[in-house]
């Protein structure tokens, strides 16, 4: 096979065999097809498209491109999620545990996060000791022993995803759904789960900003996931503005115990609950969803969700105590509150523009490599929906240095929308495709 006539011949829009597929990927992965020429065929992708063959062959590829985790010796079917991505979004560390809590392996690797989206890593990197580098023997050992670990995803995992997504992030070609699918499900598959849970975000904090381009990337996913012999479901849910009120990295780790302890927001709390239903079925504890959803409610009422969660902190070496203020987190030095200067109703509230400005803050990154400060973010009082008066507090900004902390007041007040009408209420939950 030659390199020159396989771009050739996705630049015509044909399509690839699944030999070209791994040729292909062989070769970005081993650094032997050139930057230009990986360039080349990802640019005549996003412009002619995958099929569903072509795009699954791609993921499988790219998942067996490197080292593939072993998760044989679990006990019971290994479960996982995966978020796209969105503002605020902390669902993980309430998931985990109520899943654990109701006897379903949890096994996760996840990433840090990068741009505007909080990475989970990052967020379990606030709590002081937590280790999120784990050998493989002893991942095995806890997530046996109390049902879940959560770690890094190690750095030999899909290289060949690794070189194709920086060299797509350079020239252009990152929003190329087939890409994105495989990008994706290359990665949860290498890491081994049986079963995968989805929630692809919907709207301006979201990678997907439309309802109709997330469900098409919801089914390619599911799809490939199907084809890799995996179980999958994926949820769509609005990301129009931030789930919960917390957004920065300790600041989140708060909220999610304050869920688990019954006194979170309804938005987090609903999804996280669904979200955890779905991965009971899939990990073979109920065959409906109903029942799923009262176990995953049971756990978060009584109590065992929340001792799950101390229990995998204090396996990993964190240090936390839910019975003070702030439960031993990182707390910024500087809090300002940002005042309504109108009345009405919130009509609006850009998660992207909030996202960018803990982002600047210093609670996310703009390159890898970046350092990033988990104590700083935004705490938000008032939502879409929500009365507003003259002087009222709309969010209160945490920051450790005076100069961000005045450019994120300004910018903070273009992320609301105040109108005089009270707006229609607005789905969390757009759909399910399993």
């Amino acid at each position: 096979m030659n390199l020159q006539d396989l771009i050739i011949k996705k630049r015509d829009g044909l399509a690839h065999s699944q030999e070209e597929i791994e040729y292909l990927v062989k070769n970005i992965s081993e650094g032997t097809m050139p930057d230009y020429q990986v360039a080349a065929w990802a640019m005549a992708v996003f412009f002619q498209g995958m099929n569903k063959e072509e795009t699954r062959d791609l993921a499988l590829a790219m998942a067996y491109s490197g080292e593939v985790a072993d998760l044989t010796s679990v006990e019971g079917i290994p479960v996982d999620k995966h978020s796209t991505g969105g503002v605020g979004d902390k669902t993980t560390m309430v998931v985990i545990p109520l899943v654990a809590a109701a006897g379903v392996p949890v096994a996760k690797m996840s990433g840090r996060g990068l741009g505007h989206t909080g990475g989970t890593i990052d967020k379990f990197e606030s709590i002081p000791g937590f280790q999120v580098e784990m050998e493989h023997r002893a991942f095995i050992k806890q997530v046996n022993d109390i049902k879940a670990a959560v770690v890094a995803q190690s750095g030999r995992l899909v290289p060949a995803d690794k070189r194709l997504y920086a060299i797509r992030d350079l020239t252009g070609t990152v929003e190329s759904l087939p890409l994105i699918a495989a990008s994706v499900m290359s990665k949860k598959i290498a890491s081994g789960a049986q079963g995968i849970v989805l929630d692809v975000k919907v709207g301006s904090g979201a990678f997907m900003k439309n309802e109709t381009e997330a469900r098409a990337l919801a089914q390619a996913m599911v799809d490939i996931g199907r084809g890799a012999g995996r179980e999958v479901a994926a949820l769509l849910s609005n990301m129009q503005q931030p789930l919960g009120r917390m957004v920065g990295n300790a600041l989140e780790v708060r909220e999610a115990i304050d869920t688990l302890k019954g006194e979170g927001p309804a938005d987090l709390t609903e999804i996280s609950i669904l979200l955890a239903a779905y991965m009971l079925m899939i990990g073979g504890k109920f065959s409906d969803l109903q029942s799923a959803q009262a176990c995953a409610g049971e756990m978060l009422n009584t109590g065992l969700g929340l001792k799950k969660f101390q229990a995998m902190v204090e396996a990993q070496g964190g240090i936390l105590d839910c019975n003070i203020p702030g439960y031993g987190l990182k707390q910024a030095s500087m809090q300002q509150a940002v005042m309504a200067e109108g009345e009405g109703y919130v009509s609006g509230l850009d998660a992207l523009e909030i996202g960018r400005i803990v982002m600047h803050l210093g609670a996310g990154r703009e390159k890898l490599g970046d350092i990033i400060d988990h104590a700083v973010g935004i705490e938000l009082v008032k939502k879409y929906g929500d009365a507003v008066n003259i002087g009222d507090t709309l969010a209160v900004i945490h920051a450790n240095d005076k100069d961000k902390l005045e450019i994120a007041a300004v910018n903070l007040k273009h992320a609301f929308q105040i109108s005089s009408q009270v707006p229609e209420p607005k789905p969390l939950i757009l759909g399910v495709i399993k």
